[in-house]
């Protein structure tokens, strides 16, 4: 099942303010940018955030798993908690570099 385009609208809804929010759809699911950094990669509609030292005691009791088959394993977000998700997204975006432009041909 892929996300649809309503739960990645409530993803970004819900960590409105914290800056510059776009998604970008990827392989029939969806990256969530925040201030151009990916922060939020959506799958199935579960929203996942990078396993990174600086959220770790915040996110201790999350649940963790894959977005898709060979991914290293991440956190669940529960996004239905704007203010947690919001506090967590902001310490990773501080961490999370701008990707590099990609060459053209």
């Amino acid at each position: 099942m892929a996300t649809t385009n309503e739960y990645i609208e409530y993803v970004c809804e819900q960590i409105k303010g914290i800056g510059e929010i776009r998604y970008k759809k990827m392989f029939g699911e969806f990256m969530v940018y925040v201030n151009d950094k990916p922060v939020i990669i959506v799958c199935d509609n579960i929203p996942f955030v990078k396993k990174l030292d600086c959220i770790s005691e915040m996110m201790q009791n999350a649940e963790v798993g894959c977005p898709y088959k060979g991914a290293k394993e991440h956190y669940v977000l529960d996004i239905d908690n704007a203010d947690f998700c919001k506090s967590v997204i902001i310490e990773v975006e501080k961490v999370t570099p701008i990707p590099k432009p990609k060459r053209k041909k």
